[in-house]
C-alpha cells in the first residue's frame, strides 16, 4: 500500500488549491489536492510539509486532519491522508510544472478530478458551504 498525503490549502475567500496531473502520469491531467508520497520513517503531517515545500514552495503553518481514506486504482492501493492548512509562508507556486487553479469546493466539477479526491472536495464543500 502506498501512503500519501495530501493538503486542501482554503484561501480567505474560502476557495482551495488544485494541482493538476502531468501528461504521462497515471490520471493524466486529471486534478488533486497537492501532496504526494510518504517517504521512510514521515508520518502523514511531515510529509505532507515536505511535499508542499517541494511542489509548492511553502511552509505550512499547520495542518489539521480531515479525512483519511484508502483507495484502489485497478490494483494499485493507496492510504489517503488529507489535512486542510489554512496558514503558510510562501505565495504557492508551481515548481513542478503542474497547473495551479484555485476554486471554491462547491463551483469544482467533481469529475475533473482524480477518483480519490472526489470524497475530499465533496467534505470540502460540505464544510466551506457557510463561509463567505
Amino acid at each position: 500500500m502506498i501512503h500519501v498525503a495530501a493538503g486542501a490549502l482554503i484561501d480567505a475567500a474560502g476557495r482551495v488549491l488544485l494541482a493538476q496531473r502531468p501528461p504521462g502520469k497515471h490520471l493524466a491531467l486529471m486534478w488533486e489536492f497537492p501532496g504526494g508520497k510518504l517517504e521512510s520513517g514521515e508520518d502523514a503531517r511531515q510529509g505532507l510539509a515536505r511535499e508542499l515545500a517541494e511542489e509548492l514552495g511553502i511552509v505550512i503553518g499547520g495542518a489539521t486532519a480531515l479525512m483519511q481514506l484508502p483507495w484502489d486504482y485497478d490494483g494499485k492501493s493507496l492510504l489517503l491522508d488529507v489535512f486542510t492548512v489554512t496558514t503558510w509562508d510562501g505565495e504557492p507556486r508551481s515548481l513542478e510544472g503542474q497547473a495551479l487553479r484555485w476554486v471554491r469546493p462547491a463551483d469544482a466539477d467533481p469529475a475533473d478530478l482524480a477518483p480519490a479526491d472526489r470524497p475530499v472536495l465533496a467534505e470540502l464543500a460540505r464544510t466551506i458551504a457557510h463561509r463567505p
